[in-house]
């Protein structure tokens, strides 16, 4: 195995980034069959007063993935595996064939909605740099508590650290972050409290929803890493298990890197609209190359996903 494609999960969302995809047929037909299964025109969901709708960005970030996914596939690329962060892991289900675009676009927006309707203000999420892992547990455990609720959410990097909860407790847990030693604690555009027992609720009624589906649900054509569960995962029933529960489980992006690495890994591909995944990617794949969508131009990547197709059959 060589080359991964990566999707990137909210936060990563930017103004206009349907409308700055490529101008390719097959673009313009996801964005077609995205609106159609929508009910509404998906490129009006772009726009900066949109964006504030967590349904909004959750929408944008699926069509933008499979959009891009399938223009790559179309020119030629040749991806060996797929790993989304978040919502990211709807397209990357999407890309290696277990789910229906149509199926993802309706199941996301319930998931999105559930998410937006259960914590409509005073909840988010807040980067922590430059702390690791056990002394912002140990941080967190003397905020965290039935008023003031916050988690560990996403393990993105040794030090790269999400918290999510109440906006106060991360307030708290970010200053006494500071004070320990990290370098930054930054808010991410993110409304909910994403990856945390908060959204079990939520979790509960989206695994409902997929039942809907099972009978849709196929194998794998591309291998399948889970962020949530670290793991290569190959059955389509357990996928859609794991994609009904992210949202309410912290993210292990950095061991799930660390297993493609291991895998054989040595080319990772983002998706758009940024360039996020790219910049963890880079220091895990010190002998391969991490590249933007956002970034690079369509034949470069085809030409690199040939040379690694290339490389690893030799």
């Amino acid at each position: 195995m060589s080359t991964l494609f990566t999707f990137p999960g909210q936060g990563a969302q930017r103004q206009g980034m349907l409308h700055a995809l490529p101008d390719h047929p097959v673009v313009r037909a996801t964005i077609s069959e995205t609106s159609e299964a929508l009910g509404r025109d998906v490129l009006a969901l772009d726009g900066a007063a949109e964006l504030a709708s967590t349904v909004a960005v959750q929408l944008c970030l699926l069509t933008a993935g499979v959009a891009m996914a399938r223009c790559l596939l179309a020119e030629g690329a040749k991806p060996d595996a797929v790993a989304g962060l978040s919502i990211g892991a709807f397209p990357a289900a999407v890309c290696a064939n277990v789910l229906d675009h149509a199926d993802a676009i309706r199941l996301v927006a319930l998931r999105a909605t559930l998410m937006e309707q259960a914590y409509p203000r005073g909840y988010g999420m807040t980067a922590i740099l430059g702390l690791e892992t056990g002394p912002l547990e140990r941080i967190i455990a003397q905020v965290h508590g039935p008023a003031s609720p916050v988690y560990l959410a996403n393990l993105n990097a040794p030090t790269q650290l999400v918290i999510a909860g109440a906006a106060a407790a991360m307030a708290r847990v970010a200053a006494l972050a500071l004070d320990a030693g990290a370098h930054a604690a930054k808010a991410i555009a993110i409304s909910v409290p994403s990856h945390c027992a908060l959204l079990d609720g939520a979790a509960v009624e989206l695994a409902h929803a997929f039942d809907g589906v099972r009978e849709r649900l196929r194998q794998p054509r591309l291998r399948y890493f889970s962020a949530s569960a670290a793991r290569e995962l190959r059955d389509p029933v357990r996928i859609a298990a794991d994609l009904a529960r992210n949202l309410a489980v912290p993210v292990r992006w950095h061991e799930a890197m660390l297993l493609a690495r291991e895998c054989g890994v040595r080319l990772a591909v983002e998706m758009p609209p940024g360039n996020v995944l790219t910049r963890l990617a880079a220091p895990l794949l010190p002998d391969g190359i991490a590249v933007a969508c956002a970034d690079t131009r369509i034949d470069s990547v085809v030409a690199l996903t040939a040379r690694e197709a290339l490389r690893a059959s030799s």
